[in-house]
C-alpha cells in the first residue's frame, strides 16, 4: 500500500479521513476473508491495535479510527455473520456518542482477544 493510503503517518499523526481509502484498497478477497468469520475479524483488529500501540497511539486515537472503520463497514459492507449483523444494527440506531463508546469497546475487545 502506498504511503498516502496509510491512516497513520510516519510521525504517528492520524488522519481519519483516509480510513475509507485504506479499507477500499484492501483486496476484495482479503476483505471477505476477514469479515466472513467474527473471530477472524477480532484477530485482524487485534493485530491492528497492537501495531497502533507500538507506535504510541492511545485508546482515544484508536477509537477515533475504529469509529471511522465502523462507519465505513456499516455503509459499504453487508454483515457476513450474526455478530456483525448485531454490531451493524447497533451502529445504525446509535447516536454519535453511543457509536464512539461502542468504538472504544471494540478496541478493548480486540485488546482482550489478543491476550487470550
Amino acid at each position: 500500500m502506498s504511503e498516502y493510503n496509510h491512516v497513520v503517518d510516519k510521525d504517528g499523526d492520524i488522519d481519519p479521513s483516509k480510513v475509507d481509502r485504506a479499507i477500499s484498497n484492501i483486496d476484495a478477497g482479503e476483505r471477505d476473508r476477514i469479515l466472513r468469520d467474527f473471530d477472524e475479524f477480532k484477530g485482524y483488529l487485534g493485530k491492528r491495535i497492537k501495531m497502533a500501540e507500538s507506535i504510541g497511539l492511545g485508546e482515544e486515537q484508536m477509537a477515533v479510527i475504529a469509529q471511522k472503520v465502523a462507519d465505513y463497514l456499516a455503509s459499504h459492507e453487508d454483515a457476513r455473520n450474526s455478530e456483525e449483523k448485531l454490531l451493524q444494527e447497533l451502529w445504525k440506531v446509535g447516536t454519535e456518542e453511543e457509536r464512539h463508546k461502542l468504538a472504544h469497546m471494540l478496541v478493548r475487545l480486540a485488546q482482550t482477544n489478543r491476550k487470550h
